[in-house]
């Protein structure tokens, strides 16, 4: 009996599915115009923001042209926005803003645009022309509109994005020190600063151009060490000049000493300590440690303020008329 009954709500609950389906499908072929946009607004409030790009595109092409066009197109991005389809919303905000500058709607789809860009940006690892995209945007959008109140988040984009590019560019020549290449290291350092001289990792990269210069002249055949040593020297003090309060100082003043000596020069012992390099390994990895500390919690912050993906399930005819009647109140 139980089984019975269990086959007979299971064969109901089917059928239900079935013909929200087939209605859904009706809605989505129908020249309905009114019926279409009532819809489509029905799944959207519903959250339902697959199927309600899905019907905001169809209506798109029964609208061109009327009052409604522009409600429709926006909606259509939003949709797609809303579903985390970025790329596609991206498309649609484009084409917007282009067809309609002077709608009520274009100010927040030319912000959602930019959010769109920036959503679909990648890690500093992968290609960043996704990233240097987005800058451009924000950077036009800022200048457009000083006054807007989405100009904050701008910044804070623009911050995010500007920090990826400056990690990929201080990692990859960083990856030269760690391959003990320090030729290629020192020039590749050198090369971000040239670039970019506000690079946020700035501290760490004057201190790895000096370390490469060190360990290249210290691995040096006696004969070419004094020209490399005076390199060291140079960069010591380009260093200490800029950040004489740095936690790096003491380790490059151990070094420093160690140059001089090298070089047969007089050194004030009393600026110095007796430390070894090794005493300072602890210290670097402890900096390094809370480095990648702080950017897993920026990584963690940033996923968290995007919004879920919520799967979609199908939505019944009683759904639909609810959220008709609450569209039209």
């Amino acid at each position: 009996m139980r089984n019975a009954r269990f086959i007979i709500f299971a064969s109901a609950a089917v059928l239900l599915t079935a013909s929200c389906k087939s209605q859904y499908e009706m809605l989505l072929n129908s020249n309905d115009a009114d019926a279409k946009y009532d819809a489509a607004f029905a799944y959207f409030n519903a959250e339902k923001y697959q199927k309600a790009a899905a019907l905001f595109e169809s209506l798109s092409v029964l609208t061109n042209g009327t009052e409604r066009d522009d409600t429709v197109q926006y909606y259509w991005g939003l949709s797609n926005y809303k579903a985390s389809d970025y790329y596609t919303a991206e498309t649609n905000f484009t084409k917007f803003t282009e067809s309609f500058p002077r709608s009520p709607f274009a100010p927040e789809a030319r912000f959602l645009r930019i959010d769109c860009l920036y959503r679909s940006t990648l890690r500093y690892e992968l290609d960043q022309a996704p990233t240097k995209v987005a800058i451009n945007a924000i950077n036009e959008y800022v200048s457009e509109f000083p006054d807007n109140p989405n100009v904050e988040t701008c910044r804070e984009m623009l911050d995010d994005l500007n920090k990826r590019l400056d990690t990929k560019a201080y990692e990859g020549a960083r990856l030269y020190y760690r391959m003990e290449d320090y030729i290629a290291s020192r020039v590749a350092l050198k090369n971000v600063l040239k670039d970019n001289s506000e690079n946020v990792y700035r501290e760490d990269i004057l201190y790895y151009i000096a370390m490469s210069s060190y360990k290249y002249a210290h691995l040096s055949v006696a004969s070419k060490q004094k020209d490399r040593y005076l390199t060291f020297v140079d960069d010591y003090l380009n260093f200490i000049g800029e950040l004489p309060d740095s936690p790096y100082r003491k380790e490059l003043d151990v070094l420093y000493r160690r140059a001089q000596k090298a070089l047969g020069r007089p050194v004030d012992t009393s600026l110095f300590d007796d430390s070894d390099e090794r005493d300072f390994a602890k210290e670097r990895k402890k900096l390094v440690k809370e480095s990648r500390k702080a950017e897993r919690q920026n990584e963690k912050l940033l996923k968290e303020s995007e919004a879920d993906v919520v799967d979609e399930a199908v939505l019944d005819e009683e759904e639909i008329s609810a959220a008709e009647n609450a569209e039209k109140n």
